[in-house]
């Protein structure tokens, strides 16, 4: 395992692999920030699963740590070693946002397929199956499909602003996608690498950013329900909500002016 610092790259992010590590099936990014209560047992989890599983993927862990200013980044390190997973840390000197921190680890990912998930895994990490069975590049895990399997509800105002949220994003961006906002999303590595890297969103937004890209791209995108439990401790602040939407009319006009370039200049 090792942690290393990423310097502030301003809009660009960490440089990314330029071929795959040999062996790696599948690589989970994890974007973490103030996270030293809720990661331990995820990695917990993460390990249990891979233990029950004779035929497990092989796996990496790659966890971002976003600024944080608790012990996140020694509490993975730790649980990394208890539990023997493959991992590593990779430390952004200060809060940029999930987007960002989400760009970073799938840029640095191994794997050839890129499961990215919250730090409280309100999806469990087995529910990962359904969206490699998929055979898409971009799967994404939806708790609108088929609501039996939210488990565990958001307040009521939580709930009436996503629903919102989606609509307008379905309108302007990304017509037919029902969930865009779940955390649990499955990514070929090309397809990341190349949504990824032109990707700009750095804070909430980012999930519509991506998915509106990929269907830029030409990357077909699978949402698939999934297993859902709502964590009390949500991180989206209603200034952060209110912000997500702005950012939605932006990618729109960006858009517009076509696909943007791949930041690592050798994109399609």
């Amino acid at each position: 395992m090792a942690t290393r610092e990423s310097p502030a790259f301003g809009t660009q992010t960490a440089p990314a692999r330029t071929e795959p590590a040999r062996g790696v099936d599948l690589s989970i990014v994890i974007p973490a920030f103030n996270e030293e209560e809720r990661l331990p047992a995820s990695l917990g989890a993460v390990s249990a699963y891979l233990a029950a599983r004779p035929s497990a993927p092989r796996v990496e862990v790659l966890v971002v740590d976003d600024g944080s200013s608790d012990a996140t980044a020694s509490r993975a390190e730790d649980a990394g070693r208890r539990h023997g997973l493959d991992l590593r840390v990779l430390r952004l000197p200060k809060n940029r946002g999930k987007g960002f921190a989400v760009r970073t680890g799938c840029l640095e990912a191994a794997g050839r397929l890129i499961l990215v998930s919250d730090a409280d895994f309100s999806t469990p990490i087995y529910e990962w199956e359904k969206l490699a069975s998929a055979n898409a590049p971009v799967a994404i895990g939806s708790r609108a499909l088929d609501e039996s399997l939210v488990k565990e509800r958001q307040s009521l105002g939580r709930r009436a602003m996503g629903k919102l949220f989606n609509q307008i994003a379905r309108l302007l961006l990304v017509p037919g996608i029902r969930d865009t906002q779940c955390g649990f999303k499955l990514f070929t590595r090309e397809a990341a690498r190349a949504i990824f890297s032109r990707a700009r969103v750095d804070r909430f937004a980012f999930d519509v950013e991506a998915l509106a890209l990929a269907r830029e791209l030409g990357y077909p995108i699978a949402e698939v329900p999934v297993l859902w439990f709502n964590s009390p401790d949500s991180r989206v602040t209603l200034f952060g909500g209110a912000q997500a939407y702005l950012e939605l009319f932006r990618i729109r006009l960006r858009l517009r002016d076509g696909i943007p370039q791949s930041a690592e200049g050798t994109r399609q």
